[in-house]
């Protein structure tokens, strides 16, 4: 794949409206055929490279020696069907552990995020990634359909049930009771909503580029928030002076990281978008910001 730095940034924007579901697969690979060939390289064959391609983006195998992963199933009242499925992964070896709830992007549970949660497992947390696809049938093999699923799906019941994930994790019997919360784009806006929904529930939080919680809402976080934005994302950093007011308004604790020269997805590290400096930086931070609040309650 190439590098974010040698893609057009028209093509760049193209797949941002393709991610988000504002064009589908078809018009974004004719929009980017449309543009002028870059350094040799036609803006198609750059649009088809920064398709997914999660077989090379694994990091930690689902067979690592250190943890132990399953699918279980659990009770959510009020959310799409009663019932959510997600992902769940520990640390090999007795005793509990701080857990963690990673939320998905506009996608469903695919590879890339049950990668994250192995992560977490071996940096020594419980993580539990939910599906919100599982109530109509889980996510189904490919980006394309999990988003049109997504999208198709009830956002408050979809919400109800990313919320129910995270007091499900929570109450394991694995659990030391101390919960964080890990989200990226859609999920990364998941995790400021859990962050309003739990309260003093959440013990930390840490949104990768997800939209801001309502101001009108943020009185209601008392979790301390690690956020993680790209600079080259001008949709969602947008709504930062805004969300920043109401933190330090209500005397919220934050902490703001911006990636300079990343874009949208960075972390993503199943396409070009990824950034493997900021990235590296980013997921250094949160296991290190997890850390630190897997002691202490959310008003530390």
């Amino acid at each position: 794949m190439p590098p974010t730095s040698m893609i057009d940034s028209r093509v760049l924007d193209l797949y941002d409206e393709y991610c988000h579901g504002r064009i589908d697969r078809r018009e974004f690979l004719q929009r980017s055929a449309a543009i002028t060939l870059i350094g040799g390289i036609s803006a198609t064959a750059l649009a088809q490279a920064m398709l997914p391609r999660y077989a090379l983006a694994q990091t930690i195998s689902f067979t690592d020696e250190r943890i132990k992963a399953t699918y279980v199933t659990y009770p959510s009242p009020g959310g799409t069907s009663g019932t959510m499925r997600g992902y769940l992964v520990q640390p090999k070896g007795e005793g509990k552990f701080p857990a963690v709830v990673v939320f998905h992007e506009n996608r469903g549970l695919n590879p890339y995020i049950e990668d994250v949660a192995r992560r977490l497992a071996v940096a020594g947390f419980l993580a539990l990634a939910p599906d919100g696809l599982s109530p109509v049938g889980g996510y189904p093999g490919n980006d394309d359909d999990g988003r049109t699923m997504q999208s198709q799906l009830d956002p408050v019941k979809l919400r109800q049930d990313m919320i129910n994930s995270g007091r499900y994790v929570k109450a394991h019997p694995l659990s030391t009771g101390k919960l964080g919360a890990v989200g990226f784009c859609w999920g990364g806006g998941m995790v400021n909503q859990l962050a309003v929904a739990l309260g003093a529930d959440l013990n930390a939080g840490v949104p990768f580029y997800g939209a801001a919680a309502d101001s009108a809402d943020v009185p209601k976080v008392k979790a301390p928030l690690l956020i993680q934005y790209a600079a080259n994302d001008e949709r969602i950093n947008a709504m930062w002076p805004g969300f920043k007011t109401a933190l330090e308004t209500n005397h919220v604790q934050y902490t703001m990281h911006m990636y300079e020269n990343a874009s949208h997805v960075f972390h993503n590290n199943s396409t070009p978008r990824y950034d493997e400096s900021a990235a590296k930086l980013a997921w250094d931070r949160t296991i290190t910001f997890f850390d630190e609040h897997r002691k202490q309650g959310a008003s530390s």
